[in-house]
């Protein structure tokens, strides 16, 4: 049974960056597409940003310029690599596979940006 744990969240100031890190233990098959998700207070989760592979990504037009998503096969891990931080960013973040799968949510990690 493959686990995400992801880490790296943070507080920072508007225009700052963070570099958030998706671990699954366990065996991730290459094939299996893998996401970020991210909920607001008061608000629905919502996708951030899939990879595939290299050129199998998506985005989010809220996210698209400013996030980059990548992924590590030999390590078993996906980045989601924040620049140009707004408050409208802040959120509990988490990666899970697309479409996601009930047993796969982690813990998440928090995300606030704010001055």
């Amino acid at each position: 049974q493959v686990q995400f744990v992801e880490s790296g969240g943070g507080l920072v100031q508007p225009g700052g960056s963070l570099r958030l890190s998706c671990s699954a233990s366990g065996s991730l098959p290459s094939v299996y597409i893998v996401g970020w998700y991210r909920q607001a207070p008061g608000k629905q989760r919502e996708l951030v940003a899939h990879i595939l592979r290299g050129s199998n990504i998506w985005y989010a037009d809220s996210v698209k310029g400013r996030f980059t998503i990548s992924r590590d096969y030999a390590t078993n891990t996906t980045y989601l690599q924040m620049n140009s931080l707004k408050p409208e960013d802040t959120a509990v973040y988490y990666c899970n596979r697309f479409p996601w799968r009930p047993e796969y949510w982690g813990q998440g990690t928090q995300v606030t940006v704010s001055s």
